[in-house]
C-alpha cells in the first residue's frame, strides 16, 4: 500500500513539473524582446542640426555671459592689487572678504549655467526622443515584440554585449525604427 502510494505520488509531480515545464516554455516562446540604438537614429534625425546649432548658440550665448563676469571680477581683483599696499588692514580685510563672496558667486554662476545647459539640451531633444520611442512603439507592435531594450544606457554604457548574426538581424529593430521616421 505504501509502495502504492509513493508511485502514485511520484507520478503526480512528475505530471506536475511537466505542465509546468510545458507552460514555462509556451510563455519563453511567447516573449520577443528586440532592441534598439536610439542615440543613433538621434544623431541621424535631419531635425538634430537645428537642435545641434540652437543649443550651440545657446552654449555661446552663456559662455559669454560667465566671461564678461569673469572678466569683471578679474578686474575688481587687478583693482584691489593696486591700491592693496596703501589701505589699511581693515579696509583690505573687508575688500578680501567682498572678493571671497564675488568668487563665490562666480562659482555658483558657473555651475547654474552647466544645469541651464543641460536643461535646455534635453528641452530641446525631448520631442526628438519622444518621436523616436513612437515610432519604436509601433514598429514593435508591427513585429509582435513584447519588450523593446535600449542597447546602452544614458551615460553610454553597453547594455547589449553580444547578439547573433540571426539575431540582430530579427531583433535589432533600428534600421525599421529609422524607415518609420522616414530617415
Amino acid at each position: 500500500m505504501l509502495k502504492r502510494l509513493l508511485t502514485i505520488s511520484l507520478l503526480s509531480v512528475l505530471a506536475v513539473g511537466f505542465v509546468g515545464l510545458s507552460n514555462a516554455q509556451a510563455q519563453q516562446q511567447d516573449l520577443e524582446i528586440g532592441y534598439v540604438d536610439p542615440q543613433s537614429i538621434l544623431n541621424k534625425m535631419p531635425e538634430m542640426k537645428a537642435v545641434q546649432q540652437r543649443l550651440q548658440n545657446f552654449i555661446d550665448r552663456k559662455r559669454q555671459e560667465f566671461a564678461d563676469k569673469q572678466q569683471n571680477f578679474q578686474q575688481k581683483v587687478s583693482e584691489y592689487q593696486q591700491k592693496q599696499s596703501v589701505i589699511s588692514e581693515s579696509a583690505k580685510k573687508k575688500e578680501e572678504e567682498r572678493l571671497g563672496k564675488l568668487n563665490s558667486e562666480l562659482q555658483q554662476y558657473q555651475s547654474q549655467i552647466q544645469q541651464e545647459i543641460q536643461q535646455k539640451q534635453q528641452e530641446l531633444v525631448s520631442p526628438l526622443l519622444d518621436q523616436i520611442n513612437s515610432a519604436v512603439s509601433t514598429v514593435a507592435e508591427d513585429m509582435g515584440l513584447t519588450y523593446v531594450i535600449n542597447t546602452t544606457t544614458s551615460q553610454g554604457d553597453v547594455i547589449i554585449l553580444y547578439a547573433s548574426d540571426e539575431a540582430q538581424q530579427k531583433y535589432n529593430i533600428t534600421d525599421q525604427v529609422m524607415q518609420e521616421l522616414g530617415i
